[in-house]
């Protein structure tokens, strides 16, 4: 019997492939669970509907991202911390940090797409990269300065 999965099933196929299997694991354990249909014509023209509009959802995301990755480009993140010896911060710069920052700029960017291997700690001028899309990344230029010593550019 040919199904289409409206799900990925392991050892079968991702969502949207067409394939063939027995009657019974169908009728009794795929299409109960909404884990396939029966691959007629209209859930075919459905799922190619389906798949266009997946499509243009997808470039325009793509599109968003890369809008958003040229205003990062452009940007330096200026942050003032309270320093001890040999410049090490008390605290530390973390993914949150540059997420508000963004923000106030007028960015609006979740935290967990900065790729921030660990918090800064040191003063000094980094380059810390994010994920904007599958496809798409781009690099914030984050400067850490002392909030006691002078600004260096």
């Amino acid at each position: 019997m040919k199904v289409i999965l409206m799900q990925a099933v392991p050892h079968l196929g991702q969502a949207g492939d067409q394939v063939d299997v027995a009657r019974g694991y169908a009728r009794n354990y795929l299409i109960p669970r909404k884990l396939a249909v029966e691959a007629t014509a209209s859930h075919l023209r459905s799922l190619q509907q389906l798949k266009a509009e997946g499509k243009q959802r997808e470039d325009r995301l793509k599109q968003e991202a890369d809008s958003v990755a040229e205003r990062l480009r452009s940007l330096t993140l200026t942050f003032a911390r309270a320093t001890g010896d040999q410049d090490r911060l008390f605290g530390s710069v973390t993914s949150s940090d540059i997420a508000e920052a963004l923000a106030a700029q007028g960015v609006s960017l979740d935290r967990k797409k900065i790729v921030l291997k660990e918090p800064i700690k040191a003063v000094g001028r980094y380059a810390v990269p994010v994920r904007l899309h599958r496809d798409t990344a781009a690099e914030i230029q984050v400067q850490v300065v002392s909030e006691s010593g002078p600004v260096v550019f």
